[in-house]
């Protein structure tokens, strides 16, 4: 059984007449995948079809059309069954699709940066080899910090990626092939060569048996939203305001309802009217559909046509076709299997070529549920990696494509437990520690660290259980800090052992603006005791003020091991009062006091008395005894008394 001279014919895998094609329906639309079901048969007498010979390979279907030319339906076979027996022949049906339904059958988890929304998409179509598209984009795509696939196919995040910025795509037929074009303007539509004009003929016209035309057209209009707005907040702008909105209302009753939208996904730096403008034209392309059917063989997704003589002469203008569904029927009956009627039916949707389509945003974006953990990274030799925010770098568990290093995500904001103008609380998760992760709004773009945890290679300072009534903050220095290194303020929280403990690694600077108090000890002097140790210098400076120390009961005693001790009054006085005991002033080999050029210095030889006059005198008695006393007036020696006496 051969396929010549037939006006519609399928070319398979298994070469010529092995299959012949007996009947075919389906559906394509813009922006979303075509879907044909091919009903073929086979002489029983050539065996049966194996349905591997035939997955996963193009297929296509040839009709011939009246001025000569063809029209192809070309597509993959993803499916192929054997639907029974008629006559001589056994029967088959061949699903197709489009090769960009493979990217369905996947899911994946990555991240790309620094992209436009067409480089990403690019960048996922440019790893199939069969991929062939066709760019016709009118806009222009500003870049993309950040843009995560989250566990979806490849399909469905380039789907999403395009519903959200009003870019759509169709597919052209050839022989043999199938093309995706991808575009945002209606300027990529253009006529089938043959079919600039198609007629309206209602059924029953004598004529309509001989051209291709339209026999029905019906107008469907209903209210949608007249306005659209879109708000957002940007941490590094928050005093901005990102509005947008678009007002467009139709001429009729209640065609001013607004659609308010938050978050719009945009920040200061990528925010674009033209969104919301895409978002009203989205909600409005539902305000006028024409809906037809005819055999226009130009009836195709994404083809332009002028309507002619339609009765209502407002209706005989430009349209594109956006649906159709197709029943394509042989063009004579196989050898008893009935069969023969029209050869080509069509039901389609189309919309007035002025009005902007847009597809809807069908394909949800992933939410992600709950929190994660990821891993804080940065370049290699760097401890801690942040920005002038205190942002830092993850790497994601499920990121099998990132590096761990610094360009494996974005910069991740870090919640604190204070966040004021100039004042609050920073504590930056260092490169290798395990952070928690959550979402806004569940959304895989925008990360946002809550948290900090163990792990095996990340370990408590404290051991635990052990120390479990311990808390406390210990740091670690960096760079090349090792164990040794730390600042630490700790808790000791064990009944009867309770305990605060400070550790500077270097210094420890106090400034307090006004008054410190402490309290050492309360009832029990054992309990109270306070102990310094210095191991270099102390220094202490009253800028203006008094310094007092008072003992109301004990010693004090300064020991010096080995050095000097100093004690100068730059201005003012000195005074030592001792109300009841003694002064004891020891030393192993002098002692002098000096007052201008008058000092007395005693030393384990005696005591030197010097001075311009020196004056010793005593209330009642003043007795001078040694061994040998020399008493010598260079000038003059006067000896005066009430009775002198000189034994």
């Amino acid at each position: 059984m051969a396929q010549n001279n037939r006006s519609v014919t399928a070319d398979t895998p298994l070469g010529d007449d092995q299959l012949v094609f007996y009947r075919m329906t389906g559906t394509e639309s813009i922006g979303r995948l075509f879907e044909f079901e091919v009903e073929l048969v086979r002489d029983l007498k050539l065996g049966s079809v194996k349905a591997d010979q035939l997955l996963g390979k193009g297929m296509t279907v040839k009709l011939d059309l009246p001025n000569g030319g063809t029209r192809f339906f070309n597509g993959e076979i993803v499916q192929f069954k054997h639907i029974g027996l008629r006559s001589r022949f056994s029967c088959y049906r061949a699903t197709l699709r489009p090769w960009l339904w493979y990217l369905t059958l996947n899911a994946d988890c990555r991240i790309f940066q620094d992209k436009s929304v067409i480089e990403v998409i690019k960048a996922v179509l440019d790893n199939y080899a069969f991929a062939d598209v066709l760019y016709k984009l009118d806009g222009e795509y500003k870049t993309l910090d950040y843009c995560v696939q989250y566990r979806e196919s490849d399909f469905d995040f380039i789907s999403r990626l395009m519903e959200h910025d009003g870019i759509f795509y169709y597919f052209e037929h050839q022989d043999g092939k199938h093309k995706l074009v991808i575009t945002d303007s209606n300027k990529a539509f253009e006529t089938q060569s043959g079919y600039r004009s198609i007629p309206y003929m209602p059924q029953g016209n004598i004529e309509s048996r001989e051209r291709d035309h339209i026999h029905e057209w019906l107008q469907e209009n209903q209210v949608t939203a007249g306005k659209f707005e879109l708000n957002d907040f940007d941490f590094e702008t928050p005093s901005s305001d990102l509005t947008i909105k678009k007002h467009n209302p139709g001429g009729y009753s209640h065609s001013g309802q607004e659609v308010y939208d938050f978050p719009g996904k945009f920040s200061s730096s990528t925010v674009d009217s033209k969104l919301v403008d895409k978002r009203l034209e989205e909600r409005q392309n539902a305000y006028s559909i024409k809906r037809g059917q005819g055999n226009a063989l130009g009836l195709i997704p994404g083809m332009k046509f002028t309507l002619s003589d339609f009765y209502f002469d407002e209706e005989n203008i430009e349209h594109v076709v956006v649906s159709a569904s197709y029943i394509i029927q042989g063009d004579d009956s196989v050898s008893g299997m009935g069969g023969g009627g029209e050869i080509f039916q069509c039901s389609f949707d189309a919309i007035d070529a002025k009005q902007a389509f847009r597809s809807l945003r069908s394909t949800p974006k992933p939410s992600v549920s709950g929190s994660q953990t990821a891993i804080v990274v940065g370049p290699s030799g760097e401890e801690i990696w942040t920005d002038k925010y205190g942002r830092v770098k993850v790497q994601f568990h499920w990121d099998r494509e990132g590096q761990d290093d610094e360009n494996s995500s974005c910069w991740v904001r870090v919640s604190q437990p204070m966040a004021g103008k100039k004042w609050g609380w920073v504590s930056l998760p260092r490169i290798g520690q395990e952070v928690v992760v959550s979402f806004l709004e569940g959304d895989p773009d925008r990360p946002l660290i809550t948290g900090r945890v163990y792990n095996d290679d990340q370990m408590p300072p404290y051991d635990l259980p052990s120390n479990k009534t311990q808390s406390g903050i210990k740091t670690r220095s960096s760079k090349e800090g090792t164990a040794d290194n730390f600042n630490e303020l700790r808790f000791e929280d064990k009944k009867g052992e309770e305990e605060v403990y400070i550790h500077a690694e270097k210094d420890l600077n106090c400034v307090i603006e006004n008054n410190e108090t402490r309290k050492i000890g309360l009832d029990k002097k054992d309990k109270g005791d306070q102990t310094i140790e210095i191991q270099n210098d102390r220094t202490v400076t009253l800028h203006d003020g008094n310094d007092k120390l008072k003992i109301e009961t004990g010693n004090r005693n300064i020991e010096i091991d080995q050095g000097n001790y100093d004690l100068k009054v730059s201005t003012g006085n000195h005074s030592i009062k001792i109300d009841s005991g003694k002064s004891t002033i020891e030393a192993m080999q002098s002692i002098e006091l000096k007052v201008g050029g008058s000092s007395i210095e005693i030393t384990q030889a005696g005591i030197t008395i010097k001075g311009t006059m020196i004056k010793v005198e005593g209330s009642a008695m003043s007795e001078i005894k040694s061994p040998m006393t020399t008493v010598k007036g260079d000038g003059m020696l006067i000896l005066q008394g009430g009775l002198t006496k000189i034994n």
